[in-house]
């Protein structure tokens, strides 16, 4: 790890997981930080790709133009979820060869950089942790989010970049996930984890999580 540049934090993972309140743990332990909330274009057909394309060139292009502010920045989902979305055919096209470009340029880009992809070991948790009105693509559903999670992970497992450590980290028991992540990221260590309660809360009552 370079103490001299920023950090980018990347949390992946299917819905109902846990996302959105380890980003918020995040934001509001570690200082000098930015937290992005991402939310995919709904349009599935070729227009959309290349939208979303567009979109995530731009983004890192962005974060480019930050490296020497040395900010941390964190990220609730980022292309890793487009391709894992255009690969499970909740799109109507493949995302593989933008996917190979945007990991090559994140990878380039100067800072300590973290994809984080949180599970669970008992995939009969997700049922506990949530149930969607709604969702944007398809309606919650526990293989669903299995499928998701083995999607996740294998994209966790075959990336193999230098500049991008990748933690595998799962939220089953919450102080362990959470230990692991702190323990994980150097510029975290030190910070302690006293959000118990309120990551329970959260999950339990369906409240701020993001797909």
């Amino acid at each position: 790890m370079n103490n001299n540049r920023g950090n980018i934090i990347i949390i992946e993972g299917p819905q109902g997981v846990g996302k959105s309140t380890m980003a918020n743990f995040l934001r509001d332990n570690l200082a000098s930080s930015n937290l992005y909330r991402l939310t995919g274009i709904k349009d599935k057909s070729q227009t959309g790709y290349a939208k979303n394309k567009k979109m995530y060139l731009n983004l890192l292009n962005y974060m480019e133009t930050l490296e020497e502010t040395e900010l941390n920045l964190i990220f609730d989902r980022t292309f890793f979820t487009e391709q894992v979305y255009a690969s499970l055919g909740f799109k109507d096209y493949k995302f593989d060869d933008v996917y190979k470009r945007l990991v090559q340029k994140l990878n380039d880009l100067d800072y300590n950089i973290y994809f984080v992809v949180l599970y669970l070991e008992d995939t009969s948790l997700y049922e506990k942790r949530l149930v969607r009105q709604h969702h944007q693509y398809q309606a919650f559903s526990l293989e669903s989010s299995i499928k998701q999670q083995n999607a996740y992970l294998k994209l966790a497992d075959d990336l193999n970049m230098p500049n991008i450590k990748v933690l595998k980290i799962a939220t089953d028991n919450y102080e362990e996930a959470y230990n692991k992540l702190i323990n994980s990221i150097p510029v975290l260590n030190g910070i302690k984890y006293t959000q118990e309660a309120k990551w329970k809360k959260e999950l339990n009552l369906n409240t701020e999580i993001s797909y």
